[in-house]
């Protein structure tokens, strides 16, 4: 592979490390409902384990209150009692044929769980980061030693995996910044 292959492979990579930390810290309870908190969370419904989002539509009526209407009433129960053992903090209520999940009040000692939390979810799409710049590094070595590219190209490469490296670990750290800003606010 020549640098710009491997430098196209690791930028892609990154990218996706920064959506994954995007995708995780939406499910974090700020207070404000959002569906993201609820639609990954696992139900068992007919001997068979969904996400939530497959088998109901999510709403949020207002900003502390997520509703979830199966297509199949038989899935209330199973997602009650999925919601009650996830470690998302609330309590479920069938009304008719939806859940419903108000979301409490947050504590300042719960606010300052989920800004560790969030801080944690960063740290590990950093840690991502830090593999595809190694991984991607290892290649251009590897090419250069194959005689595929120069010395040059590969001082050349290893310089533009670092640049994309502290882009993408700076687009994290906003990330985190910006939840934690989030958590924060009463």
């Amino acid at each position: 592979m020549d640098t710009s292959q491997i430098l196209k492979k690791a930028r892609e990579d990154m990218q996706k490390a920064v959506e994954h930390t995007r995708h995780e810290l939406g499910t974090l309870n700020t207070g404000k409902a959002q569906p993201s908190m609820v639609e990954n969370i696992m139900v068992d419904v007919y001997g068979t384990m969904m996400r939530i989002k497959d088998i109901a539509a999510i709403t949020t009526p207002d900003a502390r209150l997520i509703q979830i209407q199966p297509w199949d009433k038989g899935s209330l129960k199973p997602i009650e009692k999925a919601i009650q053992t996830d470690k998302l903090g609330v309590n479920p209520v069938i009304h008719g044929d939806v859940v419903r999940c108000p979301l409490p009040e947050l504590s300042r000692e719960r606010r300052a769980e989920m800004a560790k939390a969030a801080g944690t979810m960063g740290e590990e799409g950093k840690v991502r980061i830090r593999a595809v710049r190694r991984e991607a590094i290892d290649a251009l070595k590897k090419s250069q030693k194959d005689s595929v590219i120069t010395e040059d190209d590969l001082k050349k490469g290893e310089k533009d995996i670092q640049a994309e490296h502290d882009k993408f670990i700076a687009d994290i750290g906003k990330l985190i910044a910006e939840k934690e800003q989030d958590l924060m606010k009463v």
